[in-house]
């Protein structure tokens, strides 16, 4: 049957960034088609377990690193294939954004931002793939953003990280795919999360943007368990290297 293909029943996901937001919207979509999960956070993220435990029965693990602290990435990694005993599918998510004037823009915040958003998702990829060509197989799906294909306003660090993640992803599908591991990426649109929420308290930013999205509206978390699933899913074997766009239409414009 066509859902067949969607189904994630006996695998594993490690999904970081998933203490709310866009992770925890993705996370809960992998556990509806029938994925176990470990979920990462700064600090274990047990609301968003709890939540989706309750709602879909599947089991659900807690996991805590700093992704900034090299030695930390590492042990999250090994601690979620000693508690689940492998891990399927690796959702990196986690990010962190700085707004300042590149003028402005101070070092310190660069290397956090870059750290975060591009570094630990390169370190995280090196490691859960590893685990993956051992066994064969494998599906990765990297978080990066429409900044990929545009620069933005006072977001230099954040613009180049996504940037830098979008060819990362081409660049492991290119070694892995043929060995059974696929590396795809998801870019979000303008989504409701803590990272927008200067775009979304600034009444005359928010309503420039809203203009221009054709789907008439902002996404919201739920709008990426669709892309997350089929990325994640058998639907996805021959896909490799791809950056999917969900937008509501806003490259499109």
């Amino acid at each position: 049957m066509a859902n067949d293909l969607f189904r994630l029943d006996g695998r594993v996901a490690l999904v970081t960034g998933a203490t709310g937001g866009l992770g925890a919207g993705m996370a809960m979509g992998l556990a509806r088609a029938g994925a176990d999960l470990v979920l990462h956070g700064l600090t274990p993220p047990e609301d968003t377990a709890r939540t989706i435990g309750r709602d879909t029965q599947q089991r659900v693990e807690c996991l805590a690193a700093d992704l900034t602290d090299r030695a930390a990435t590492d042990r999250m990694v090994a601690d979620a294939i000693a508690a689940m005993g492998r891990v399927d599918v690796l959702v990196n998510n986690a990010g962190t954004i700085w707004r300042a004037p590149a003028g402005e823009y101070p070092d310190e915040q660069w290397d956090t931002v870059v750290e975060t958003n591009l570094t630990s998702v390169f370190r995280l990829c090196r490691a859960v793939g590893r685990h993956m060509l051992e066994r064969g197989r494998g599906k990765i799906v990297n978080v990066t953003s429409l900044l990929a294909f545009q620069g933005g306003v006072t977001v230099p660090a954040y613009a180049a990280s996504k940037g830098g993640v979008a060819q990362l992803t081409k660049a492991l599908a290119n070694e892995w795919a043929g060995r059974g591991v696929n590396v795809n990426a998801i870019a979000p649109g303008y989504m409701r999360t803590d990272n927008t929420r200067a775009l979304i308290e600034d009444p005359g930013r928010y309503r420039q943007i809203l203009e221009r999205i054709p789907a008439g509206r902002w996404g919201e978390p739920a709008d990426l368990a669709g892309a997350a699933v089929f990325l994640a899913s058998p639907a996805s074997d021959y896909v490799h290297g791809h950056v999917l766009v969900v937008d509501g239409g806003w490259m499109g414009r």
